[in-house]
């Protein structure tokens, strides 16, 4: 059972969603904007936000971005907008799902609890890993390249942890959403923003990427250097 945020002003999905939630056990807040949403995160943190892209007042965007502020918390993003372009805006901010309306509840519901499973504990990795000028230590969660710390989101950390823990083997999109963060359901489109954001942070050329390999085909692979 895990406490969730819901912020949507439409009261209709809001009542729909909270149902469907506390159905499944969950204890869930609902709010209708921003600033209440940001006001409830301050006073009791949720364990998981669904959050309305189009709120008045303040954007989704912004309340999602002053959430990410105050924790580190996973976020479902909800929106009207059906373009992929709309959709790629929640993943390239670093929303760890995303659902267009019209939604089924119960689907949102079972991505709520592969998100939540995502943020359990997984499988230990060494404490040190180490390839070239690339350093994770999985302890202090804490990587750098060449000394350097990379300011890495949590979920980009999970990716190149697990990736320097396996290198030289191929990984579908469908295998990362799984044996990285858990999730048995999910957009295939967010292991590609984060590879793609990772590789920024690691590659020399991002656009001619020599550690994080795309497998034609397949996924992708880590050559080790």
């Amino acid at each position: 059972m895990a406490r969730v945020l819901v912020v949507d002003d439409d009261h209709t999905v809001r009542e729909v969603v909270v149902s469907y939630l506390r159905a499944r056990r969950h204890q869930v807040v609902e709010v209708a904007d921003g600033e209440a949403a940001l006001v409830a995160m301050r006073e009791t943190p949720a364990d998981l936000v669904v959050l309305d892209l189009m709120l008045p007042g303040i954007s989704g965007l912004e309340v999602f971005r002053r959430l990410r502020e105050q924790a580190d918390v996973p976020i479902i993003m909800l929106t009207a907008l059906g373009a992929e372009t709309d959709r790629l805006v929640g993943l390239e901010s670093g929303a760890d799902d995303y659902v267009s309306k019209p939604f089924s509840p119960r689907e949102l519901v079972l991505r709520v609890d592969s998100v939540l499973r995502r943020a359990e504990p997984g499988p230990l990795l060494p404490a040190i890993l180490v390839d070239g000028d690339i350093e994770v230590d999985t302890t202090a969660h804490v990587a750098t390249r060449g000394g350097r710390e990379l300011a890495l989101t949590a979920r980009e950390f999970d990716l190149l942890g697990f990736l320097l823990a396996h290198p030289g083997a191929a990984f579908s999109r469908d295998d990362l959403l799984q044996q990285v963060w858990g999730w048995s359901i999910g957009d295939r489109s967010t292991v590609t923003v984060h590879v793609r954001r990772l590789r920024e942070k690691i590659e020399d050329d991002p656009t001619r990427p020599e550690r994080l390999v795309t497998v034609w085909g397949v996924g992708y692979r880590w050559e080790a250097s």
